[in-house]
């Protein structure tokens, strides 16, 4: 299986699981080239560039844990979601 991966790709994943959309997007830190660029997210070393995202209603960031990379996110506002623990397991 391969760990090959855009941040596009790993950030509508995350927006999926909360019904969000990339035509959502307000802001974003990485260029087209750099969201849409390949990288290897399995364990090892990071690889993935660091980036923030931000739509009306979550703020999206990238984890890790032991070299393994995948987008999280939190709530933009206070709506009273908990978020578990970061960046410990993978989804």
């Amino acid at each position: 299986m391969s760990n090959l991966y855009s941040w596009k790709e790993l950030i509508i994943a995350e927006m999926n699981h909360h019904g969000d959309d990339w035509s959502k997007l307000v802001s974003i830190t990485l260029s087209d080239e750099e969201a849409y660029q390949k990288f290897d997210s399995g364990y090892g070393v990071t690889n993935g560039k660091p980036f923030t995202a931000w739509t009306d209603a979550r703020v999206y960031f990238p984890l890790c844990h032991d070299g393994a990379e995948w987008c999280g996110s939190a709530p933009r506002n206070p709506n009273g979601e908990a978020l578990d623990h970061l960046g410990a397991d993978i989804p």
